[in-house]
């Protein structure tokens, strides 16, 4: 019998007294087989009391860490995981709520889809925005998360470090460590088998510091791995899904590094494609099923909605022969291929 796998639970604080108590409180409740790893950051001596209280309780199931100021996001979180020896870590902010067995599942899907980061689903007025799941769906492939609740294997922190401190505390920060942990062979998954509340998050810093910080990590973000681009690709009408399999094995790897595909496919390859999972790939994948009857005028309507929502959208047709609207600004199969393999 395979022993359970052991788990540290890392809740970085910075005031907001009674979200944290709530939090803590949920964790305590529905996590009783993990380690608590609580970080003060630079608190107001109010909420420092209670941290205090809250952790002298837990015993050897808890651990109380403290910055006397605040340090940012990153490195409080980076803080704990230093102090973190398990087989998992799971990040948790203090505006989140979570709910009986989320943890076991969370892991569960970890093991499911071997996995090296996982992010469950969040709902409130606040709640950080994720990429949808496809219909059906309950574990696909994202390169986008959320510091709210954050799962990290243990052998992958090891392997790929901590997160670069020198970014933002959200969007790029994330990115890069997503592509960094990629690079060394670690999927990062969404799940909606587990979802939690989330409040406001407290916000530390003016809003044109925040910006600003927003954008140099963009800026680092794409010197260090480039810039992605997002890809309409229409096979056309003859091509096979059974012949397809390379070009969706290489489309799969460039969605892992950032870039993002609409594939518009007739009516047997729209079966053929979710038959054979493609659907389910990850979120920066997504299928267009194209009208039987009025195919021409349902290729030309989709392509000028994903045109509108992403004006430097790279238009790709199949390579026989058979041309989308607008083929004169269009690449070939072939040219994507050798454009996105390795980029």
């Amino acid at each position: 019998m395979m022993n359970s796998p052991t788990v540290d639970i890392i809740v970085p604080v910075w005031n907001s007294h009674f979200e944290t108590r709530a939090c803590l409180a949920a964790i305590l409740e529905h996590s009783p087989e993990a380690r608590l790893i609580i970080v003060d950051n630079g608190s107001s001596r109010e909420t420092e009391l209670m941290l205090e209280e809250f952790s002298e309780s837990l015993g050897e199931r808890g651990l109380f860490i403290k910055s006397e100021r605040n340090i940012g996001l990153v490195p409080a979180i980076n803080m704990g995981l230093a102090r973190s020896d398990s087989d998992f870590a799971v990040i948790v902010r203090p505006q989140v709520l979570v709910h009986a067995g989320w943890l076991a599942t969370l892991l569960s899907e970890a093991e499911a889809a071997e996995a090296g980061i996982v992010s469950p689903l969040f709902y409130g007025n606040n709640a950080p925005s994720l990429p949808g799941l496809a219909p059906g769906c309950t574990l696909m492939e994202s390169c986008t998360v959320s510091f709210a609740v954050l799962l990290l294997r243990g052998e992958m922190r090891i392997l790929a470090g901590t997160f670069d401190e020198r970014l933002d505390g959200g969007e790029w920060c994330l990115k890069e460590y997503v592509r960094r942990v990629a690079d060394k062979g670690y999927r990062t998954c969404i799940t909606a088998r587990v979802v939690v509340d989330c409040g406001a998050e407290s916000q530390f810093g003016s809003t044109e510091r925040r910006a600003e910080m927003e954008n140099s990590s963009k800026k680092f973000y794409l010197d260090r791995w480039g810039d992605t681009r997002d890809y309409v690709v229409y096979f056309g009408k003859g091509a096979q899904a059974a012949q397809l399999s390379d070009t969706i094995d290489t489309i799969l790897d460039a969605a892992r590094r950032g870039h993002r595909f609409a594939l518009l496919l007739h009516r047997r390859q729209y079966s053929d494609f979710r038959r054979l999972g493609w659907n389910g790939l990850h979120t920066a994948i997504k299928l267009h099923g194209l009208s039987m009857l009025l195919t021409q005028r349902d290729l030309q309507r989709t392509l000028a909605l994903l045109q509108g929502g992403s004006p430097d959208l790279v238009s790709v047709w199949g390579e026989d022969g058979t041309a989308m609207p607008g083929g004169k600004t269009a690449i070939s199969l072939g040219e994507l291929l050798a454009t996105i393999s390795g980029s």
